[in-house]
């Protein structure tokens, strides 16, 4: 069984409080929209208390084309990228040259050659390692990463994976769009980056702390048929302009106890038989969704929703967030976890996680 044998995460210098965010939106959505006092109490009832941006308050008051976004989120997200990737090889004490495979997730901005190259450079990773860039899956792509890495060391036990997870969401943002959907995310979105190295069975760990380590006992992916305008990106003149639907609760609440329990039967347990639940989370009514239609309590979220108050969402990366907090919990040998998140498609990504 593939085991996680480190994850690091890391968040740009400008740090926004909800209430300052509030207050831009007032300014920025105030014309639009003659009830904006009833709109903006979503702030109020976000759980977010700050979120972290690569750029200052001010840059978002002006109209920007997609072209200056966009070698924004070159420049940006190759430094925090090495940034976290850097931190998690530290935690693991493991040598860059010693990564056998390299996968990059992001959808916040579009580079060709992908930023996966450049981080080869960047942190000195062998001429030979194996590229396996990620793009579109939105705030399901840290989640599918992690099983496409896991899947990697099953496949081939002697290897190391390192998977990085960059999103930029803020530089997205569009001043002139004044959708319902551009004000929600305007409350909701942050920037951040996670990296999470996976070993293989056959790699001896250069850790020696007796703790268990979580293992990776299988994955499944699902997308719902008829879904597609639930979330995502329409690519528009001034940039990547955001599609958020207010059904994602409610698609939560009707499929997700279906499709958790039916993946996890073959592995011989359920909902209630699992210890740590490592949920994405997309924001506050997501992960009420999520307590509802699992019939798991608030305090099996409450590592979610601690990374939700901190950082917001921060699409990809956030449930690593998450996971990260997880591993600094005392995990007893025997114990399982669920991790999830969802995303454009509309789809979910489940893995199963058991401390050995």
């Amino acid at each position: 069984m593939p085991r996680i044998e480190a994850v690091a995460t890391a968040v740009p210098p400008h740090q926004v409080t909800q209430e300052d965010s509030a207050v831009l939106a007032r300014h920025f959505f105030q014309e639009a929209f003659p009830d904006i006092d009833r709109l903006l109490h979503v702030f109020a009832h976000s759980k977010i208390k700050k979120r972290h941006f690569c750029m200052p308050m001010d840059w978002f008051s002006d109209n920007r084309l997609f072209a200056e976004k966009n070698q924004l989120y070159v420049e940006h997200a190759e430094a925090l990228a090495t940034q976290a990737a850097l931190s998690c090889l530290d935690k693991a004490s493991v040598f860059a040259s010693s990564i056998d495979c390299l996968i990059f997730v992001s959808s916040t901005g579009i580079a060709t050659p992908s930023l996966d190259s450049r981080l080869v450079n960047r942190l000195g990773l062998r001429a030979d390692i194996t590229r396996l860039p990620l793009w579109g899956l939105g705030c399901a792509g840290g989640a599918m990463g992690l099983s496409r890495a896991c899947e990697y060391t099953r496949a081939y036990p002697q290897k190391r994976v390192l998977l990085i997870s960059v999103e930029l969401c803020g530089l997205t943002f569009i001043r002139q769009d004044m959708s319902k959907s551009n004000l929600v995310a305007t409350c909701l979105f942050g920037d951040g980056a996670a990296a999470v190295l996976v070993e293989g069975d056959e790699v001896r760990s250069s850790r020696s702390t007796p703790m268990p380590r979580l293992r990776f006992c299988g994955a499944r992916t699902t997308t719902w048929p008829g879904t597609l305008d639930v979330m995502g990106w329409e690519l528009t003149e001034p940039g990547l302009k955001v599609i958020f639907s207010r059904d994602i609760p409610t698609i939560i609440r009707q499929a997700m106890k279906d499709n958790v329990e039916s993946f996890l039967s073959p592995y011989d347990t359920s909902v209630d038989r699992l210890r740590h639940f490592i949920l994405h989370p997309g924001g506050a009514k997501v992960l009420t969704a999520y307590q509802q239609s699992l019939g798991i309590s608030v305090d099996a979220t409450r590592l979610s929703e601690e990374v939700l108050h901190n950082f917001g969402n921060m699409s990809s990366p956030t449930v690593l967030f998450v996971l990260e907090k997880s591993m600094e919990q005392a995990w007893e040998p025997g114990e399982r976890g669920l991790l999830a998140a969802l995303g454009p498609g509309f789809s979910s990504e489940l893995l199963l996680l058991e401390a050995r």
